[in-house]
């Protein structure tokens, strides 16, 4: 038997630890040969793309020119929005929040401004560049 020392809570302890050994007796793996891989580019097939909840809506579409648009940048759900149209915000600021993949991740204001239009609501399935507002 070993014995050590051990301190918790600047108190000291005397403890006697027995080494158990099951008889078994433990070998390196041996070596994984070499595989030789070969490389296939494949070209990207185009998908047709579904129209998501807020494109359905038969909203007129807002030029950039009015304002400036945050869009999603991944797809995911809306859980929540933190502003409503006609708040004011900060750059920095957190408008709305979208889980992708069991995360929920903060989408902030790029510039100060109103927010001119809310294109979302809470539960809509939205995908990437997606705009989610307009801050003007």
């Amino acid at each position: 038997m070993k014995q050590f020392k051990i301190k918790v809570n600047e108190k000291e302890y005397l403890v006697e630890v027995e080494e158990i050994t099951t008889g078994a007796t433990f070998s390196p793996a041996a070596p994984v040969s070499k595989v030789e891989q070969k490389v296939v580019k494949e070209e990207p097939k185009q998908e047709e793309r579904k129209p998501t909840k807020s494109e359905n809506k038969q909203s007129p579409t807002i030029s950039t020119t009015e304002g400036e648009e945050i869009k999603a940048p991944m797809p995911g759900k809306i859980l929540k929005i933190n502003v409503s149209e006609g708040d004011v915000v900060k750059e920095g600021d957190t408008v709305l929040i979208l889980e992708a993949m069991k995360m929920e991740n903060e989408i902030i204001a790029n510039s100060s401004g109103k927010v001119k239009k809310i294109s979302v609501s809470v539960n809509d399935m939205v995908e990437t560049d997606d705009t989610l507002l307009i801050i003007g």
